[in-house]
């Protein structure tokens, strides 16, 4: 087996541990890239994605993007989006996995907004 980057062992930590601590509540997944930040509410027992939001939808000002990608602004308005979306789905409580992203800036922006919005992990 080839050997897994700090970042991949990072990942599988942060999964392995919310497998074990979730109890059936769906997973706020978030994935943030160099210029744009993804959130997903994720029902793992059925394998189907509830709701998600991105700064890709076509609703996310252009002003919420810098000229170097997604900004702090950008990340809790995906927050806010994908909370709204969630509880139309029915969902309220939510693990929250930030995958290998350390839990600060965008991802602690994204997250903090969703708490607002609604949903409580």
């Amino acid at each position: 087996m080839a050997k897994l980057s700090l970042f991949d062992r990072r990942t599988r930590r942060v999964r392995t541990a919310i497998k074990a601590r979730a109890g059936g509540k769906p997973r706020l997944s978030v994935h943030r890239s160099g210029r744009h930040i993804y959130a997903q509410v994720i029902d793992d027992a059925a394998g189907k994605t509830v709701a998600s939001a991105s700064t890709l939808d076509k609703d996310v000002g252009s002003k919420a993007l810098g000229k170097t990608g997604a900004t702090a602004e950008a990340a809790a308005d995906v927050g806010k989006r994908v909370a709204e979306a969630a509880t139309k789905a029915g969902v309220t409580k939510v693990v929250f996995d930030r995958g290998g992203f350390l839990f600060h800036g965008r991802v602690k922006a994204l997250a903090d907004a969703a708490r607002e919005g609604g949903l409580e992990f």
